[in-house]
């Protein structure tokens, strides 16, 4: 069973039984963001720190930097939404993925929200 995270910087890092852990922005980052024109990610073997700005986003809004919630090393990027952007904005928590990470502490996502901590957390931003 994949197990989802969530940071107070609004990405998700979701846990495969493969090793790797996908992250991408959240439903409500998208919706702030409004049309998202391009996206910019980190280049694989890059190693990330917890807090790094790592990949940017950008909408007809504004340009925003993705953070990386864990440390890491990037092991893979999705192609598919530098080729077609608007692909976060309809997909934000799905295929609309950013870049895995092969992770330097799997224990580390213990120190990350659950989806119901994530909700109440947006919840008291408005």
């Amino acid at each position: 069973m994949t197990q989802v995270f969530y940071s107070k910087d609004h990405e998700w890092i979701s846990l495969g039984d493969d090793g790797l852990a996908t992250i991408g922005i959240t439903d409500h980052a998208q919706n702030a963001l409004g049309d998202i024109v391009f996206v910019e990610l980190p280049e694989p073997g890059r190693n990330v720190a917890t807090g790094e700005a790592c990949a940017v986003v950008e909408s007809v809004k504004a340009a925003s930097d993705v953070y990386a919630p864990l440390s890491g090393t990037v092991a893979e990027t999705n192609q598919g939404i530098v080729d077609e952007p608007a692909l976060v904005n309809s997909a934000a928590e799905t295929d609309g993925w950013f870049f895995r990470l092969r992770l330097a502490d799997v224990a580390a996502v213990t120190g990350l929200m659950d989806r119901a901590a994530y909700d109440e957390f947006v919840a008291s931003l408005s």
